[in-house]
């Protein structure tokens, strides 16, 4: 079975350049613990996660949590490189990538654009009903 088979479409992205309070309230409206970071151009540079968010606010200091969400980009905080599958690849793959990243989330990319993502419930749930 190929990712594009099973991939969630309607992926929610935002600008590198977006503050990290922003990001958060996507996330949080989206009920999601990570975005693809993209350029103007919607091509995926990065990924923020709540990892990171919760990392930038450590370092952070006490006094600093507001400054980081009003001031900081995301592309400050993001992890840069991300993993990434194209829609063609097979959900094995995804899942060993998945499993040695440990990671619960990759993102499918087509052209350097965000297409989807594919996580390891949407694996789960395709061996549990019989698709995989």
């Amino acid at each position: 079975m190929h990712v594009a088979e099973l991939m969630k479409t309607n992926v929610l992205t935002v600008k590198k350049d977006a503050s990290v309070a922003d990001a958060i309230v996507t996330m949080t409206d989206a009920h999601v613990s990570s975005l693809p970071v993209v350029d103007a151009h919607g091509k995926i540079l990065g990924v923020i996660s709540n990892t990171d968010v919760l990392t930038a606010e450590a370092e952070a200091g006490d006094g600093g949590l507001q400054t980081l969400l009003d001031t900081t980009e995301v592309q400050a905080i993001m992890t840069p490189r991300p993993l990434a599958v194209t829609p063609e690849a097979t959900v094995s793959e995804a899942a060993q990538q998945m499993l040695y990243a440990d990671v619960h989330r990759i993102y499918v990319v087509s052209d350097d654009k965000v297409v989807g993502v594919i996580s390891s419930m949407d694996i789960v749930r395709a061996v549990a009903t019989g698709r995989l």
